[in-house]
């Protein structure tokens, strides 16, 4: 029986991801190394899929995808909209299908039952596997390419593309900068949770969570899809009403005791991917960074020299200080991610939580995120919460919390890790 071939096409934050795909689902002159493809139909399993059925299951109050359930797309976990998506795509019959980074944002529980669905797929239809991590390579594939932004090249092995690949900038250059203000705080405690308990309808989410963070520790928040991890961030920020009536202490304070939300945000720097969205103007690096330190979106005042020397002294760190006057959208995706995480620190907040900040970034860019969030908690007082579905290789956090899900609501327990503290 002739081996059915199925591909393997690295992505690195240079790559024209969409412009490659777009070749494909057009129907337009394939790649070299495509041949036996020609003709046949394609169908595009990806994020940029379930957000346009999203929105059109928004417009029109009607499921595509689930018909026979009255459960809106928006309310699914990440796992059950892409099952729901993979099943609309094969019931239209594909002769192949393209896997856009198929595990991002999917917990290693979901991401094992989607690639024992994708290997019983690969027997009956080509598959091609848009990759930026090694580790989500599957077993199945034979073909491997990389896709750079002058082309696609084919290699041997995954080993040979990943060794090929370069960590751009992946020298952090001196100590990082102190902040213009130090702020000071003196309770024992910066966050506390005792028995915390969250539900909306009749669903359970959070079951008695006590969970105490003292200043300066660096923690990781971890869980399943769907265990309440958003749910904990949205209360420590302010955001989340269900903190109200509990025992939840923000900065010193019981939520609900006459503070602003303001009191609050002051004191946190906050990145989740998301944000990026915010940023869609001609914002300079330089500017990007000053914004920062004055919690705005964009800079709309004159600088003080502090401020931009500030500013500067972090592009330098990160060794992007010759883009200063570079705008934010032309950088590639593990530039701006960067810039995003630097901009959260530049004041040194009493918490800094980086929610994902290593979503869909190949393998060199991840490394230089964990590398930088690493070396903001070891030469700093900040308190960091680091949120992640993959256990990314080299993070360097004092204790796990970890959200364990039940018919109840998720329950959390403390990992302790034998990593370097503080210094």
């Amino acid at each position: 029986m002739t081996q059915m071939t199925h591909w393997a096409v690295f992505i690195t934050n240079v790559s024209n991801r969409q412009e490659f795909i777009k070749t494909f689902m057009s129907g337009g002159h394939l790649p070299g190394g495509f041949e036996e493809l020609k003709d046949k139909k394609a169908a595009l399993f990806s994020k940029l899929e379930l957000d346009r059925f999203i929105e059109e299951e928004a417009r029109h109050d009607q499921s595509i995808l689930t018909p026979e359930t009255s459960q809106s797309l928006r309310s699914m976990s990440s796992g059950e909209r892409k099952k729901a998506l993979l099943n609309y795509l094969l019931s239209r019959n594909p002769d192949y299908i393209i896997l856009d980074n198929p595990f991002d944002n999917l917990d290693k529980s979901s991401q094992q039952r989607l690639k024992s669905l994708l290997d019983n797929l690969s027997l009956k239809i080509a598959v091609i596997q848009l990759i930026s991590r090694q580790s989500d390579l599957l077993s199945f594939i034979n073909r491997f390419g990389l896709l750079t932004n002058t082309g696609l090249a084919w290699y041997n092995s995954p080993d040979e593309i990943t060794a090929s690949i370069s960590e751009e900038g992946h020298i952090l250059r001196g100590q990082i900068p102190e902040p213009l203000e130090i702020s000071s705080y003196d309770h024992e405690f910066l966050i506390q949770l005792k028995g915390i308990n969250v539900s909306y309808s009749d669903k359970a989410i959070l079951k008695n969570i006590v969970w105490d963070i003292k200043p300066g520790e660096y923690w990781e928040l971890a869980g399943k899809n769907g265990s309440g991890k958003t749910t904990i961030l949205s209360m420590v920020t302010g955001d989340n009403p269900k903190g109200y009536g509990q025992d939840l202490y923000l900065f010193g304070k019981k939520k609900g005791s006459g503070e602003s939300i303001w009191d609050i945000k002051k004191n946190i720097g906050y990145f989740t991917p998301a944000m990026v969205d915010r940023f869609r103007g001609y914002h300079s690096l330089e500017n990007m960074l000053i914004s920062g330190i004055l919690d705005s979106i964009g800079l709309y005042v004159i600088p003080s020299e502090a401020q931009i020397r500030l500013a500067r002294q972090w592009l330098e760190l990160i060794g992007m200080e010759d883009l200063k006057d570079t705008y934010f959208h032309d950088l590639n995706l593990g530039q701006q991610r960067l810039i995003m995480c630097v901009r959260a620190m530049i004041k040194h907040p009493l918490l800094l939580i980086l929610d994902e900040p290593t979503a869909g970034l190949d393998d060199a860019s991840a490394s230089l995120i964990v590398k930088l969030v690493n070396k903001m908690a070891r030469e700093s007082h900040c308190t960091v919460i680091f949120v992640s579905h993959r256990n990314e290789p080299g993070l360097e956090p004092q204790w796990i919390y970890e959200l364990e899900m039940s018919n109840e609501g998720s329950k959390g327990r403390v990992l302790s890790k034998r990593e370097p503290g503080k210094s």
